[in-house]
């Protein structure tokens, strides 16, 4: 069921894949007291619930979801937003830029629209917003710092092994994208960073950064 598991100092993070677009959903559990955000509500709530359901002894004290993150305002990110939000009534999170493109998608009201430098606290455990241009105007990125030194950055889709988020052939959007990934990134996070990103697997930015000016040049 679960496809990830990371279990950090101060957190755990957990992941499944759902629906024909492989579309990755994250679950992040602060251990010091069972507070949980979900990031991406893409689809499948039944799915959703067990993955929930599989962080329960993630932390010493009952666990409790508290939230829910969206990286950006694409469909495939957002099917099961309405009803996981309507049943559960937690606070909703998206970057300012694509919370109409949410309302609209998917009827979903975000309680706390967030800009770039921001933060979402999961109890004891922060999350760091990096609103990164290009893919759609608001996708934000959430980046975890672990007390072990452990560094997550969960991507959404804007960026992926192999490049950044797919910006519909249009140069200025791929420059602006790729521009915000370079330097809200690649210059800001170390080589051992997890990127865990919308779809695929887990890669990170050592791994990456040796391609940034190749994917300059290719256009994608």
């Amino acid at each position: 069921m679960t496809e990830l598991f990371l279990d950090l100092s101060n957190a755990t993070v957990r992941s499944i894949s759902v629906s024909e677009m492989a579309n990755n959903i994250y679950l992040v559990t602060s251990k010091s007291d069972g507070s949980q955000l979900l990031i991406d509500a893409a689809d499948d709530p039944a799915s959703i619930d067990r993955l929930v359901d599989s962080a329960a002894t993630d932390a010493s004290v009952p666990t409790k979801l508290v939230g829910i993150a969206t990286t950006h305002q694409h469909w495939d990110h957002i099917r099961a937003l309405k009803e996981y939000v309507d049943r559960t009534g937690v606070t909703t999170y998206a970057g300012a830029d694509d919370v109409e493109g949410i309302a609209s998608g998917a009827n979903v009201h975000i309680d706390v629209p967030l800009k770039h430098g921001d933060t979402v606290s999961v109890g004891t455990t922060v999350l760091e917003c990096v609103h990164l241009r290009g893919h759609t105007p608001g996708s934000i990125a959430y980046v975890l710092r672990d007390e072990d030194g452990t560094t997550v950055i969960l991507s959404g889709d804007s960026l992926f092994p192999g490049g950044v988020g797919n910006t519909q052939q249009d140069a200025q959007r791929f420059t602006t994208l790729l521009d915000d990934v370079t330097q809200r990134i690649f210059e800001q996070y170390p080589d051992d960073a997890l990127v865990l990103p919308g779809h695929g697997v887990t890669t990170t930015l050592g791994a990456e950064r040796p391609s940034l000016n190749d994917w300059r040049i290719r256009g994608w």
